[in-house]
């Protein structure tokens, strides 16, 4: 069973705040994966505890910086179940993990940070990590 709408909403929105485009049916995930030229950014995005301590907040602060990706997206695990498991189908080499984030250069996945590594990180590691990222990707 979906997590309730009203409960996922604030997060929903805080990704969208940040610039993400919200991928909720398949069909959207396709499209946004055709377009994912250049380092685009895929985020799982979850209602754990780990999400809202670490993950969101260390992206948002990571998107504050120069460059950041030219296109990022974000599926909702336990949300949109069909786009999501579309989502990690295409990254299969990837053992699922939410919340989790994955870096595309050019179509290709060049970065997994799951779960593990952003639990109980400080959200200026988590931004720090994905800067070093887009800096090492877009040098």
């Amino acid at each position: 069973m979906p997590y309730d709408p009203m409960l996922v909403k604030p997060m929903r929105d805080e990704m969208v705040m940040m610039g993400a485009e919200e991928l909720l049916t398949p069909d959207e995930v396709a499209s946004f994966l055709d377009r994912a030229h250049g380092v685009t950014l895929l985020f799982f995005n979850s209602v754990d505890d780990c999400a809202a301590e670490s993950a969101r907040p260390g992206l948002a602060l990571s998107l504050q910086h120069s460059p950041v990706p030219a296109l990022i997206g974000t599926v909702f695990a336990g949300q949109n179940r069909d786009a999501t498991a579309l989502a990690q189908s295409c990254f299969s080499q990837f053992e699922p993990s939410s919340p989790s984030i994955i870096i595309l250069n050019d179509a290709e996945a060049v970065e997994y940070i799951p779960r593990s590594r952003l639990e109980g990180r400080d959200p200026r590691v988590v931004s720090e990590m994905l800067i070093k990222l887009y800096e090492k990707l877009m040098d």
